[in-house]
């Protein structure tokens, strides 16, 4: 089967992705001078700005490149999380996994910026674990999803407290009695939680701290391997998936091994490619893609990213003709 085809085939996908979402604000201006009260300067406000962030980019992603993704999460019931979902309806990304709750409020970060500069972030936020009543509601939503027919399942974490040991382990083991794929987005708090998962993708610090080993891919290539080993005695997985920054990225299935390097790009910002990896892997994992190229497509679709300013979403297209280009089919 073709690139053409494959890529045509996200179309018909149905993912859910599990996690923390937020509600991203910016506050544009321009600073002329100095505050009285304070040595602080003073941004006379020209523009707002709201829009989805953390696991809800991964969803933005998997709709760009063509897949029709399912956010399941826990907001507040306030008025950030009403705009949060109004948001998700504009991008036709459906919210019927989403619960919101009394007892918690909606994520924001808010951003000030004056000539394409960050001066401040403001986080507003609840990073307990949710509730077990939560945990109960959130499964109770996805279960009804998962027997509708999904194709595969993201889980996303961004340490806000919506994954929680029950709700992976549970879900895990219920998308294994579906036969339904199952990747991960990790971070430390519940990083050895996925065990049996179909790809884990760590970034390199995250292997580090999570395994709290060395890892030095320049020096020691060695040492990556090493640390993959370690990491599937503990989760058992099928697909080992690091993203390595600046040299690329590193798959590896239990019998080889690989590193894709990077190819040589203008990098403006990193933000956001890590949702990108993940739900680029996921859809090529679905389409039966084989580890070398599921790593060497994903690796391309982070460059691109980073070309651009800001979090943004991969585009099919481009990412297409790159794989043509560049990945042997």
């Amino acid at each position: 089967m073709s690139y053409t085809d494959l890529f045509h085939s996200f179309s018909s996908k149905r993912i859910l992705v599990i996690g923390d979402v937020m509600l991203d604000a910016y506050l544009m201006g321009t600073v002329n001078r100095m505050s009285p009260e304070a040595p602080v300067p003073v941004v006379d406000l020209m523009k707002k700005d709201e829009r989805i962030g953390g696991a809800g980019n991964v969803a933005l992603n998997l709709a760009a490149l063509g897949a029709s993704p399912i956010i399941c999460s826990v907001i507040g019931a306030d008025s950030e999380g009403e705009r949060l979902l109004h948001l998700f309806q504009e991008a036709n990304i459906s919210t019927e996994g989403i619960y919101a709750s009394s007892n918690r409020i909606t994520t924001v970060k808010t951003r000030v910026l004056s000539n394409n500069q960050q001066l401040l972030r403001i986080d507003s936020e609840d990073t307990s674990l949710i509730s077990k009543e939560e945990e109960t509601q959130l499964y109770q939503q996805i279960e009804r999803i998962v027997e509708q027919g999904i194709d595969g399942i993201i889980f996303e974490d961004y340490n806000k407290g919506v994954l929680t040991h029950r709700v992976i382990t549970e879900l895990i083991a219920y998308a294994k009695q579906k036969g339904v794929i199952t990747t991960v987005d990790p971070k430390n708090d519940n990083f050895l939680s996925y065990q049996g998962v179909s790809l884990f993708k760590p970034n390199l610090k995250e292997i580090k701290e999570g395994l709290d080993i060395n890892i030095d891919v320049v020096n020691q290539p060695d040492s990556i391997v090493d640390g993959a080993k370690k990491l599937r005695e503990k989760l058992h997985h099928e697909l080992t998936l690091i993203t390595l920054s600046e040299h690329g990225v590193f798959i590896e299935n239990g019998s080889a091994s690989h590193i894709i390097p990077a190819h040589a790009r203008e990098i403006t910002d990193v933000s956001g490619a890590g949702d990108t990896v993940i739900s680029v892997a996921t859809l090529c994992l679905i389409a039966g893609m084989s580890p070398t190229e599921i790593a060497a497509i994903a690796n391309l679709s982070g460059g691109l990213v980073c070309e651009h300013s800001g979090v943004v979403s991969v585009d099919k297209a481009t990412l297409l003709n790159e794989a043509k280009k560049i990945v042997n089919p």
